[in-house]
């Protein structure tokens, strides 16, 4: 990490991530400006955009060291047309209008992060997944006899065209890098960790669909110091999984998170039973159904050591900071 104080705007970055991003930068005594549709109160700047229009927030990137951008509807949602528009064009059209500013700023932020996602790589119960040997999605199968559902080729295809849009326009002042992480667990209230956590609180945290599937996963902290690692790395540029090095099965990433509770038992929830919740919450189960087994292979190769490599460990860790917080 520089000993500088970095210039750092994350457009986007009123999420979950973004704030937890912003935190940690902020902690670290950079200048921090998040670009966001509803600017709300922080000890860093919020900027106002829409994510679709050039406007007096592209002055925020001129002179700025760091471009994360973070900006992306949700897909905690059913995919219905409408919605898939929402996903699609929040990723790719804000992706292509940071593209045409920074290509033209004179002084533009000499690295850009783009977020993209560990979704991109086919349904995987084979072998890991890594940046040189990983297989794109498309066409997926669950099965030789059976093919997935059709929603699970829109992901893929989103994060394809994400990433095609983010390469697409040469920016030779400025490092592009492509963060394909997974599911990136933090003990805040509302994510997905907070979900699960309350499913197993209830008796209700046992295997979903047949618990053979891979979790990629992430702890914050690691996924923070990733960044800042590739911030520093300026000989690293192009897609990096940022992922923990050792993926879990379903079956293992629940029975950890019990034992992190103190839960022994939990109940499963099969495939219709799963259709059936995804339908009432509004929501997919390829979320928790497709096999991502994804590992950080240039970043181990680059030096990067994770705090939490291993998930009993990053889910002890995160249910005390959950306790904590509940105290």
């Amino acid at each position: 990490m520089q000993t500088r104080a970095l210039r750092i705007v994350l457009p986007g970055g009123s999420g979950q991530v973004g704030r937890m991003l912003a935190r940690f930068f902020a902690e670290c005594g950079h200048h921090v400006t998040v670009l966001t549709r509803g600017p709300y109160t922080a000890p860093w700047q919020t900027v106002h955009w829409d994510g679709m229009n050039r406007g007096p927030w592209i002055e925020t990137l001129k002179g700025a060291d760091v471009c994360i951008n973070l900006a992306g509807r949700s897909v905690n949602c059913r995919y219905t047309e409408a919605n898939r528009r929402e996903i699609y064009e929040s990723r790719i059209g804000t992706t292509r209008l940071l593209n045409g500013v920074i290509a033209e700023l004179e002084d533009p932020p000499f690295v850009w992060l783009n977020a993209s996602t560990a979704t991109i790589y086919r349904h995987a119960l084979d072998r890991e997944m890594d940046e040189s040997t990983g297989e794109l999605g498309g066409g997926e199968r669950i099965s030789r006899r059976r093919r997935a559902p059709e929603t699970w080729n829109f992901s893929v295809g989103v994060a394809r065209d994400w990433e095609a849009a983010f390469f697409e326009t040469p920016t030779p002042r400025t490092r592009k890098v492509a963060l394909r992480s997974g599911i990136v667990l933090s003990p805040a209230h509302g994510n997905a960790f907070a979900i699960l956590s309350r499913l197993v609180r209830l008796g209700l945290g046992g295997w979903q669909g047949r618990g053979r599937q891979y979790v990629s996963w992430v702890h914050e902290a690691d996924f923070a110091r990733a960044v800042a690692f590739l911030i520093a790395r300026e000989d690293v540029d192009g897609p990096v999984n940022v992922t923990a090095p050792h993926p879990v099965t379903n079956r293992e990433f629940m029975e950890a998170l019990r034992e992190a509770w103190e839960m022994p038992n939990g109940l499963p929830a099969p495939w219709p039973v799963l259709q059936i919740a995804a339908f009432l919450l509004r929501t997919e189960t390829e979320l928790v159904l497709k096999s991502r087994c994804v590992v950080p292979g240039r970043l181990l190769d680059a030096g990067f050591t994770f705090q939490f490599p291993r998930w009993p460990e990053a889910a002890e860790d995160l249910v005390r900071q959950r306790r904590e917080m509940d105290a």
